[in-house]
């Protein structure tokens, strides 16, 4: 069974009830805690390589609280290429996602959780 995501709220969230306050992304088997980005609010193919080597069906991002974080046009051309369904949607948004398809599709999240 993938990991649940339980709470969000700003700089904030409850994974099967484990509390994180730095950005995270979740694959179905584990969750990757403190995870930094080469650039604060954009996103590039280096932050991601543990996501394109697990191959996923599909990746949501997490733009943030306010949805500042960019995905970079290099990003949505990689994950077109290899057939990854790419959702960019603002953290809460993209949790109500995860939380839906989660346990029918192979779904990795990277989640912003600030801005």
């Amino acid at each position: 069974m993938p990991p649940k995501i339980e709470y969000y709220d700003f700089g904030r969230i409850v994974i099967d009830g484990k509390h994180y306050s730095h950005d995270v992304i979740i694959f179905p088997d584990k969750v990757k805690a403190d995870w930094w980005r080469k650039e604060g609010h954009r996103l590039y193919l280096t932050d991601i390589e543990d996501v394109l080597n697990y191959k996923p069906e599909v990746l949501i991002v997490g733009t943030g609280y306010h949805g500042i974080l960019k995905v970079s046009d290099e990003v949505r051309s990689k994950l077109k290429e290899l057939g990854i369904e790419l959702l960019i949607l603002k953290t809460s948004e993209a949790i109500k996602k995860y939380n839906e398809i989660a346990e029918k599709a192979k779904v990795v999240a990277a989640l912003h959780l600030t801005c």
